[in-house]
């Protein structure tokens, strides 16, 4: 077995979980064990000797052993730790890894999911122990079934249950290390025994299940730094042309795996959708009659409108527009409202954000006009440290603007996915922002992605998405 040698003072940080290794971290790297006394020492090795995807020993520069790695000497992320034990991988090991994440996702492992309806992200990479590796399970059916089959609206789990039998289920998969993508063919394997045991239930003694399709989403910019090229398609099985209906929070959404983004659904936004949408009207006058008042609600990057048919259905006085600048997003965005049976409340508007909340802010003429409830939900405008100053511009700017649209009372709802960009730094810049606009904040939540995307201490790229709820005042 390889062992990579770190420099002095570079073990800190692997031994407070961080289970990355840079290239300019390692002294030396040497073939085979350390040498018994009087012996012939292990061969040295340069970085052009490691075997992309090999798996190696990683040991402090005083040959404190660090832990099993995953390496691919074209990165500069040269090692990915797996194991802090000298642990073989095969089809058993990723069986057992994967079988221990899903059980951590269920109600009995502590998170308030029910596998049997709730979609949910199985393995989230290097916070589950299996570095590179995302796995996206959703459930629901064909919406071409749904439509032949189901004409109740809003439609219901329980009504598409009862007309169509037990939901089916479908992955989204994403190789992101070289480790993982030249074993992809042991992970399918093992994902498909995991899934399909008699042994491994949820609640109520109902079987996992076979899944119907696996859509690989290999399309990260990671995958070209780590010399794989993106890939995209269905792997395993079949996915509908017309694309699936999931459940959120009891709410259907339509999604296409194939086409959509990232994994097809922002899962780790389910448990911020629900609490936003429980501020929906809060703080809004009393209507004066039967009616309930009129709320105006923006949903600024919406994608399929997750957030805002959240809002639309938490308040019948809730008039939503959805802005983003993908035609697709926005026809999912109606038939998502038309499932909802909220076609007539939730409008959508294909615009560049930056530029449609620039023209908005300076067309409001009327407090009537002004928001109850503004939702920002950007992509990572720093993927990287470097483009973190540029990416504080542009997310100061949004803030500032939907802040000055906001009435007094009204509520913001803004997030950032952006790795790089903490916590402290986020809440800062909404500060400014709030300072420019010459308003006051009082946060009423601020919370993270949900738990399906567990964050690993020690690794802090793991604790990604910010999602802070204030008040206007």
């Amino acid at each position: 077995m390889k062992r990579i040698i770190l420099k002095p003072n570079e073990k800190k940080r692997i031994l407070q979980g961080h289970p990355w290794v840079y290239d300019n971290e390692v002294d030396r790297i040497l073939d085979g064990p350390a040498s018994k006394p009087g012996g012939a020492g292990p061969a040295k090795l340069g970085v052009k000797d490691l075997i992309p995807g090999e798996a190696v020993d990683v040991e402090s520069s005083r040959k404190a052993y660090l832990g099993r790695a995953f390496v691919n000497p074209h990165s500069k992320i040269i090692a990915r730790i797996y194991s802090p034990s000298k642990e073989g991988v095969d089809k058993g090991f990723f069986k057992h890894r994967i079988r221990d994440a899903i059980e951590r996702r269920t109600l009995a492992g502590g998170m308030a999911l029910d596998l049997h309806q709730d979609s949910a992200r199985l393995v989230f990479a290097e916070a589950d122990f299996l570095p590179g590796l995302i796995i996206d399970r959703f459930v629901g059916w064909p919406l071409k079934d749904i439509k032949n089959a189901v004409t109740l609206r809003p439609l219901t789990f329980e009504a598409a249950e009862a007309a169509l039998g037990p939901p089916q289920s479908w992955l989204a998969i994403q190789f992101l290390s070289f480790g993982m993508d030249s074993r992809r063919e042991e992970i399918l394997a093992a994902l498909e025994e995991v899934l399909e045991q008699d042994g491994f239930i949820i609640p109520d003694d109902v079987p996992l299940g076979k899944c119907a399709g696996v859509v690989e989403k290999s399309t990260a910019k990671v995958r070209e730094l780590e010399g794989l090229p993106l890939q995209e398609g269905l792997i395993r099985g079949n996915f509908p042309a017309e694309g699936i209906i999931i459940f959120e929070n009891g709410l259907p959404f339509m999604l296409n795996l194939i086409d959509g983004q990232k994994t097809g659904h922002f899962l780790d936004q389910r448990d911020n959708r629900r609490v936003a949408a429980a501020y929906v009207g809060a703080g809004a006058p009393a209507p004066a009659g039967n009616e309930p008042p009129v709320l105006r609600v923006l949903d600024a990057f919406s994608y399929t409108g997750g957030f805002g048919i959240h809002a639309a259905a938490a308040n019948p006085g809730a008039q939503v527009i959805c802005v983003d600048t993908s035609a697709e997003a926005l026809e999912t965005v109606r038939i998502n409202a038309e499932l909802n049976g909220l076609g007539g409340r939730v409008s959508t508007e294909e615009a560049d954000v930056f530029e449609y909340l620039r023209d908005a802010e300076r067309r409001i003429k009327d407090p009537e006009e002004y928001y109850d409830l503004i939702i920002l939900d950007p992509p990572a405008f720093a993927k990287i440290r470097s483009a973190l100053e540029g990416a504080l511009r542009g997310y100061k700017e949004i803030n500032l603007r939907a802040i000055n649209m906001l009435k007094p009372g009204g509520v913001l709802i803004t997030c950032s996915c952006s790795h790089a960009l903490d916590e402290t730094r986020f809440r800062y810049m909404v500060t400014e922002a709030a300072a420019d606009a010459g308003r006051r904040l009082i946060m009423l939540d601020f919370r993270r992605q949900a738990a399906d995307h567990p964050v690993l201490v020690g690794y802090e790229e793991s604790l990604y998405l910010k999602c802070g709820i204030y008040r206007v005042v």
